[in-house]
């Protein structure tokens, strides 16, 4: 597995992002509120990480829910996958969302999502009347190619 080092500021050592098991592919990362944050069922919130990072051109990071607090607690990241861009440089915030029934407590320093390091490109959009190419799927929309 290839390792790509990612400079990073954070407000103290436990805020570095961690990777749970060797093979994980996104690195743990926490809040860094002072008091729980109370988030009300169907309420959004944004939780600061406390971390800073220098992502190098041509990748970024994507901020992505933590599968545990999903499937237990309704838990999930409202803009998933969040892209953090490799020119931003400003705090991590994680927007939170609770589609339980039930009230949640993020509690400090608690894993709220994790961050994966992924390869980009940009497009370069050429304008044209009409595209060239057909598909058998066409211009067919949302659920176009059926339930099952």
């Amino acid at each position: 597995m290839q390792k790509i080092q990612i400079p990073l500021q954070a407000e103290n050592n436990e805020l570095i992002p961690t990777y749970s098991t060797s093979g994980a592919s996104g690195a743990d990362v926490r809040a860094n509120v002072i008091d729980p944050v109370v988030i009300e069922p169907g309420t959004v919130a944004i939780i600061p990480t406390g971390l800073r990072v220098e992502i190098p051109s041509g990748y970024e990071i994507q901020v992505r829910p933590r599968s545990g607090l999903a499937a237990k607690n309704g838990i999930t990241v409202l803009n998933t996958p969040g892209t953090i861009d490799a020119d931003y440089r400003g705090e991590i915030c994680v927007i939170l969302i609770n589609c339980s029934k039930v009230s949640f407590t993020v509690t400090p320093k608690m894993r709220i999502a994790q961050l994966v390091l992924a390869p980009v490109c940009q497009a370069e959009f050429l304008l044209q009347e009409q595209l060239v190419s057909t598909t058998m799927r066409g211009s067919g929309g949302f659920g176009s190619t059926g339930i099952n």
